[in-house]
């Protein structure tokens, strides 16, 4: 139990005093009413007595009696309580007024208890420490803790307590609250006060023994009767008053009558003194008493509001069924009590019981006979109180306790003197009847004897008498035995009612014992109010017992069985009662020694409860102090349930800030609710959350729901991009689609770099700042972003709806603030302009500013996460704030649903209340609130202090600048295609746009692949959008012209002189310039350009990225340029690979009879070609059309090959070998290395590729993929002779068959030679390797049977025929071709399939040194098909350099069964080595 302000032993004497009636005479009484106060009030204040008194006890020894008290009352002869122990509505109403009344201070001094790991603030602070919008509670905790720790106190249970103790009436069974003695007053201005006191005395013995009244009761027949004078000093003759006195001293004796003189002080002299009012502290409690007991008990309705349906008495008020219980009316068809909670959540009703009941729940008033304002004892002074005070104890020393003594030594003489006769009696029958003892019966098996009543002379009554006598004046002992002896006495006779008094009482008297000399009887206790309970059905003294139980069971520190005691006395017939008794039980929880915090927020709820029936304003304090212990633990279910109750409670006590933090606390916690139940919550929340805004309309509130997830906001400025129209594909640029890549932003951010170094001379600007169209929580938002006028700024935010009902957010848009500035104007004169607008309050002028898109609907589902792009178009320049959103809240409709399923459940008479509600409510409550977007930037993690410390930078990707109109480019992409062979030449064409009102100069592209393209000029870009390319003639890449007349294929080159200036720009290098008409692009103006592709040398899916850089015409602006991207995928398929290798000449140039140009020096260029292709994409065949060469030393001169083998032709995984002779470029006068590059064609075909298509696309691919610079070559030359620089293009067609049409594709390979003897690839050696390696091979199952290895080794037989010598002059041809005959014999009966590769050659050391080494010409790579037993022959031409010994066994033939497609080919067996003689025949 909390801590009471008196001790146990206090408490229990203060319970149980003597009583005193009062009898004055009217004059007497106007006395008294001088001060405001009737006689026994006047007293009242002095009633206990400050010294000690004397008496003795039947032993005659002296006993001290301390701190007395006496009860004064006026006499009463109408009961305030039935007999039927039932309080009645006036006592039950007076002990509410007296809960109600008494409220925690305000700032009073927190009381903290230490419960485990809790800091429970017991008080009216913990209203605030507690509930969720008390934004401090944890500092006050700390601050609670850190300060001296008080016990929990409960002054509203105290004063329930004591006026329910002080308003018990007096009862049959015991005497403890009869009159001992009366006071008869009569005033000395009475003519003839003997008289007057006679008249009085009369009175008294007539109300007691005449038998008309019951009440009030007296305890012994013979009751004293002290005559009281009251003189007044202000008029009465003050010797007449001493004479009156002395006579009454001789009629009455001197113990017997007092001369009380009051009113002394005078008007004058009352403006002068302040005497203390004593008075004010008692009288609210008598006047509210004397106000019930005399006030019809007819039920009254607290707060013209009803409470309860439940049990209780009822009567017909307004022609409905009412029910009473508590003081309070209850009406069982208004359910609009102003703290009624019991309404299910999910109905109607609780929405209008909140509406109907708005009304703050106030005290009640005072009696109308006590005004706030009235003083009181006016007339008297000090001295005065003082008298009175020594008048109560003249009496109390001189009257009231030798009367209490002589009584008790008169009931113990008539008890012993009846003793013997009893007891033998007795002792005779229970020899006689058989038994020593009383047989022990329990409570339910003895009947119900609560009709039985001794007569007033029995001696069982005279023992009990005796006994509450000694119990008065402290006489414990005596009044234990005695309590003792009656009990045995009533259980025998089964008087369950008074045994229950005598075995309370004799409890009490053990516990009061000085020493203790015997344990506390707490089973006497617990058998009394089992009996009171469930016996005599007496609530009234069961509550009695039951609180003075506890009182001593916690000062015995058994906390536990206090609470279980209490818990016990809780039931439906009061609501009050039962939570003031569970809030007691709750703080014994907390005062054990290993306390029980749960238990106490459990029982708290459950007082909180009670209270809230009951219609007192303490259930929002229990509900709050309990959420101090379930808060943050993770039951979600019991916050959810104490935030709802708390928030329903304060709305109701005018409270509708705190409502509102509550229910919000409710939605936005993850809660586990049904989606009924969140249904009702948030109805509920909206309605109290509208009357809140609707009472003060300053700002707009924020609001819960829904969640917004601020760091995932994403920023894009800019427009949308357009949709591809038609043929045309719009560059990708960037979108919020695009999820945020951090390696591709920084590949963006150096391609940026690179253009703009291109663009101010190779030099970045120290002021670069990477262009970030879109920013989210991974870019760089320490700067503020730059926005352009007139270009729309989209914000992405990410809602999260945590409910399980959908919610409909209706006017949805941003919330910003904008400071207008002027950036044309200087900065000084721009500062007096900063007015801050904001779009808080909606004005039409905002739209002239900002224009602000409005979602009109945006719907969320259950528990649903979803994005919404919200719009700003900035119309003026200046600083841009965006703060957050602004939107209706609202429930769906579909929960209206559940209420009216709900409502059909109620009863007959309910039905139309709750549809009234359901018609008002269910058209959807909506509330305007805001949602501020708070972003928190990165954690500072670079100076120490920042490492050491958490600080976070600024995050202002939410607040752009708004700077000057910007040129705006598109850019559009004609025929461009999405899969390429390897090397195949493609032309497309490219649209750029200038969308803006700004003129557009500067265009520059950068790329990732900038081997990729290259452009063309805008004058070979045709006016209309080109055809798609269906055939060969108007799909071609190159510029073509006829083989000269009379020339055969590859027999002389072509020559060209070309300068560097000659090619396109390196377009996509280093951010090359692209050419436009006049350098600029006017706004609305565009113009197309032809683009050049050539499919990469890698197979694969090629992610190919453009950044297009361009710059204002109007220079000076805040942003120095603009950029646009682009990304493209390309598939490239396999086609050709080319090696080459160069070789020194043998020829003598003296000797030489050829032209003029071989005399400055020849080399052999070898070229071997080899299809990889698969037959992939449809690809039939390749042809060799020309070979090219660049170089600023080398050109190639003519083709070597054998006229049958110019006309190069592969299919499917066959190669072929060109023999070509270079000779050294013609030098320009004055210099060894010509200034222009020489480009030397070499057709194999009828038609010549022109020299410019083929170098515009191939000069700066060999510049990108082998690093190659013309001001470098010079110093290769001159340091050293074996070095050579040339490029070989070799143009290559491929036959293609797409949709049964044969289409041809042109490419180019690229072949770089830098070292002699050194053979170059167009592919790198490990990308040739695991292209030859990459074989795809359909899974089919294994044939039943299979030839072993053996036997498929010897598939084929070979046979070389040649000449066993040859002579050559190599001298005079540095080239000796010999023609070799190979015959193929197929040996089996089946077809095979027959590989021959010449290429291979002798690895091993042996036959290198006996065995020269030389090449095969022509094609090198057979594929075949050899019938059963077929033979074949295949005419070779083997290329000699020197004279010698040669083996020609070097070919390798390769073969399988043609029906085993799912198998490789096996090398065949191969001859004896075939040894030829070549001899020089100079």
């Amino acid at each position: 139990m909390a801590q009471c302000v008196q001790s146990v032993q206090e408490f229990i004497q203060d319970s149980f005093v003597p009583m005193v009636a009062v009898l004055c005479s009217e004059d007497a009484e106007k006395v008294t009413r001088k001060n405001n106060l009737n006689f026994s009030e006047l007293l009242r204040p002095f009633c206990r007595l400050t010294s000690e008194g004397h008496m003795r006890d039947p032993s005659n020894q002296l006993q001290v009696v301390k701190n007395l008290r006496i009860s004064v009352n006026n006499v009463v002869t109408r009961p305030t309580v039935p007999s039927s122990g039932v309080p009645g509505h006036a006592h039950r109403r007076l002990l509410s007024e007296v809960v109600l009344t008494c409220q925690p201070a305000e700032g009073g001094v927190a009381n903290v208890i230490t419960a485990g790991d809790y800091d429970l603030n017991i008080s009216d602070r913990s209203l605030k420490a507690s509930v969720p919008w008390y934004s401090d509670w944890r500092d006050t905790l700390t601050e609670l803790s850190t300060s001296k720790h008080y016990t929990a106190t409960t002054p509203w249970f105290e004063a329930y307590r004591e006026s329910f103790l002080q308003s018990m009436p007096a009862s049959d069974h015991e005497f403890l609250n009869h009159y001992l003695a009366c006071l008869l007053v009569v005033s000395s201005s009475e003519a003839v006060p003997v008289e007057k006191f006679l008249k009085l005395s009369q009175e008294q013995h007539r109300i007691q023994h005449s038998g008309e009244y019951t009440n009030p009761k007296w305890f012994i027949p013979n009751t004293l009767k002290y005559y009281v004078l009251l003189h007044d000093m202000s008029q009465g003759d003050e010797q007449r008053a001493d004479s009156v006195y002395e006579d009454m001293k001789q009629r009455y004796g001197a113990q017997g009558c007092y001369l009380l003189k009051v009113n002394s002080r005078t008007a004058a002299a009352g403006a002068d003194e302040q005497i203390p009012d004593p008075w004010s502290q008692y009288l609210h409690k008598s006047s509210l008493q004397s106000q019930d007991q005399y006030e019809d008990p007819a039920p009254v309705v607290v707060n013209n509001t009803a409470v309860e349906n439940n049990v209780g008495g009822t009567s017909e008020v307004d022609g409905h069924d009412s029910e009473e219980k508590d003081g309070v009316l209850v009406n069982s068809l208004d359910n609009t009590h102003p703290l009624q909670l019991d309404t299910p959540s999910d109905t109607p009703g609780s929405l209008d019981a909140l509406r109907a009941v708005a009304v703050e729940t106030k005290p009640p008033p005072l009696a109308t006979g006590v005004a706030a304002a009235t003083s009181h004892g006016a007339c008297l002074t000090l001295n005065d109180h003082d008298r009175i005070r020594l008048f109560i104890q003249e009496f109390t020393f001189r009257g009231l306790l030798p009367h209490i003594e002589k009584n008790i030594r008169q009931l113990n003489d008539q008890l012993v003197s009846r003793k013997g006769l009893s007891r033998s009696l007795f002792s005779a029958t229970k020899k006689w009847f058989g038994g020593g003892k009383v047989p022990e019966k329990s409570i339910a098996e003895l009947k119900n004897t609560s009709g039985l009543l001794y007569p007033p002379e029995a001696p069982e009554l005279q023992i009990r008498k005796m006994a509450d006598l000694c119990f008065l004046v402290q006489l414990y002992d005596l009044a234990y035995s005695c309590y003792h002896t009656a009990k045995k006495d009533f259980l025998s006779d089964q008087a369950m009612l008074y045994a229950a008094g005598a075995l309370e009482m004799a409890a009490v008297s053990a516990f009061l014992q000085v020493g203790a000399p015997r344990p506390y009887p707490a089973h006497y206790m617990d058998t009394a109010i089992q009996t009171y309970r469930d016996v005599s059905k007496n609530m009234v003294l069961a509550e009695r017992c039951a609180l003075l139980s506890a009182e001593v069971l916690k000062s015995q520190a058994k906390y536990s069985d206090a609470a279980t005691l209490l818990i016990k006395m809780t039931s439906e017939d009061s609501d009050l009662r039962s939570a003031l008794l569970l809030e007691q039980a709750a703080h014994c929880f907390i005062n054990m020694r290993n306390p029980m915090v749960r238990k106490f927020a459990f029982h708290m709820i459950l007082a909180g409860h009670r209270f809230s029936k009951a219609g007192q304003r303490h259930a929002l304090r229990c509900y709050c102090q309990a959420m101090q212990v379930y808060k943050g633990k993770g039951w979600s279910l019991a916050e959810d349930h104490i935030n709802f109750t708390i928030g329903r409670q304060s709305f109701t006590l005018r409270q509708p800030e705190n409502a509102v933090t509550a229910f919000r606390h409710i939605l936005t916690n993850d809660s586990q609710q049904t989606s009924t139940q969140q249904g009702a919550f948030l109805r509920e929340y909206l309605y109290v959350y509208k009357n809140v805004t609707g009472a003060c309309e300053v700002a707009l509130p924020q609001l819960p729901l829904p969640c917004i997830n601020s760091s995932a906001t994403r920023v894009y400025f800019g427009h949308e991009r357009r949709l591809a129209e038609g043929e045309k594909q719009a560059a990708t640029h960037v979108s919020l689609d695009q999820e945020f890549d951090r390696d591709l932003a920084a590949m963006w951010q150096d391609l940026e770099e690179q253009v703009v170094a291109a663009a101010k001379r190779g030099v970045v600007p120290a002021t670069f700042q990477s262009t970030q169209c879109c920013l989210n929580s991974q870019t760089d938002n320490l700067r503020f972003p730059l926005a352009v006028v007139e270009e729309p700024i989209i914000v992405e935010v990410v809602f999260r709806n945590p409910l399980k009902v959908p919610l409909v957010l209706s006017d949805l848009s941003l919330l910003w603030k904008f400071t207008l500035k002027d950036f044309n104007r200087p900065q000084e004169d721009s500062v007096g302009d900063a007015v801050p607008i904001s779009n808080e309050k909606e004005t039409s002028q905002k739209d002239d500013v900002i224009a602000t898109e409005v979602i009109p609907e945006f719907y969320l589902s259950p528990e649903e996460t979803k994005l919404a792009r919200l719009k700003l178009l900035p119309h003026q320049t200046g600083q841009l704030n965006i703060l957050g959103l602004v939107y209706n809240l609202a429930s769906t409709s579909s929960t209206g649903d559940t209420i009216n399923s709900t409502a059909a459940s109620q009863t007959e008479g309910n039905i139309h209340m709750v549809m009234q509600s359901h018609t008002h409510t269910a058209e959807g409550t909506s509330v305007r609130g805001r949602q501020d977007l708070e972003i928190q930037g990165p954690r500072l993690n670079q100076t120490k202090e920042e490492k050491t410390s958490v600080s976070h930078g600024p995050d202002r990707r939410l607040d752009p600048t708004i700077t000057p109109p910007m040129p705006l480019l598109e850019v559009f992409f004609l025929q461009f295609p999405t899969a390429l062979l390897c090397g195949e030449i493609r032309k497309a064409y490219v649209e750029f746009c200038n969308m803006s009102r700004v003129t557009l100069c500067g265009l520059r592209v950068a790329s990732t692949h900038p081997d990729f393209f290259t452009f063309g000029s805008s004058s070979l870009a045709t006016p209309l959008t080109p055809l798609s390319p269906t055939s060969f003639e108007n799909c071609s890449a190159y510029k073509t012209l006829a083989t000269p007349p009379g020339a055969t294929p590859g027999s002389v080159a072509a020559v060209t002189l070309v300068s560097e200036g000659d090619f396109g720009s390196g377009t996509g290098l280093r951010g090359g310039g692209i050419p436009l008409g006049e350098g600029t692009l006017k706004p609305g103006e565009s113009t197309q350009l032809p683009m050049w592709l050539r499919g990469p040398d890698q197979e694969g899916v090629h992610e190919i990225h453009f950044l297009f850089y361009y710059e204002s015409a109007e220079k000076g602006g805040k942003i120095s340029h603009r950029v646009l991207r682009h990304t493209v995928f390309i598939c490239a398929s396999r086609s050709l690979s080319v090696r080459a290798t160069a070789c020194r000449s043998n020829t003598l140039p003296e000797e030489e009879e050829e032209e003029e140009e071989e005399r400055n020096g020849s080399m052999l260029v070898f070229v071997d070609v080899e299809n990889i292709n698969s037959s992939e994409a449809g690809v039939r065949e390749f042809h060799i059309a020309q070979v090219s060469s660049s170089s600023k030393q080398w050109r190639l001169h003519k083709c070597i090959n054998p006229a049958e083998d110019k006309d190069c032709k592969l299919t499917s995984r066959e190669r072929g070998k060109l023999c070509f002779r270079a000779t050294r470029c013609k030098p320009l006068q004055g210099n060894m290395i010509s200034e222009k590059y020489t480009f030397a064609d070499l057709s194999l075909g009828n038609e010549l590729v022109s020299t410019f298509t083929c170098a515009d696309v191939a000069f700066f691919t060999c510049i990108c993929c082998f690093g190659f610079r013309p001001m470098m070559l010079l110093m290769f030359v001159v340091v050293e002779r074996s070095m050579i620089v040339a490029n070989l293009f070799v143009c290559l067609q491929a036959f293609v068959v797409e949709d049964n049409k044969q289409v041809i594709l042109e490419g180019q390979l690229h072949v770089a030679l830098q070292t002699i003897d050194k053979e170059a690839c167009s592919l790198t050696q490990k990308e040739a390797q695991e292209m030859v390696l990459l074989k795809f091979k359909p899974e089919l199952p294994p044939p039943m049977t299979r030839p072993s290895m053996e036997q498929l080794s010897h598939l084929i037989k070979t046979n070389l025929q040649y000449p066993e010598s040859y002579s050559h002059p190599f001298n005079q041809k540095s080239l000796c071709m010999v023609p070799v005959t190979l015959t193929l014999s197929n040996c089996s009966l089946a077809q095979v399939d027959v590989i021959i590769d010449l290429r291979h050659k002798t690895t091993s050391p042996e036959s290198l040194e006996v065995h020269g080494s030389f090449t095969w010409l022509g094609q090198t790579q057979f594929k075949m098909q050899l019938g059963a037993q077929e033979v074949m022959r295949v005419q070779l031409r083997a290329c000699f350099l020197h004279a010698g010994v040669y083996n020609l066994g070097t070919p390798r033939v390769f073969a399988k069964l043609a029906d085993q497609g799912a198998m490789c080919e096996t090398s065949q067996q191969t001859a004896t080595p075939a040894l030829i003689i070549i001899i020089n025949s100079t």
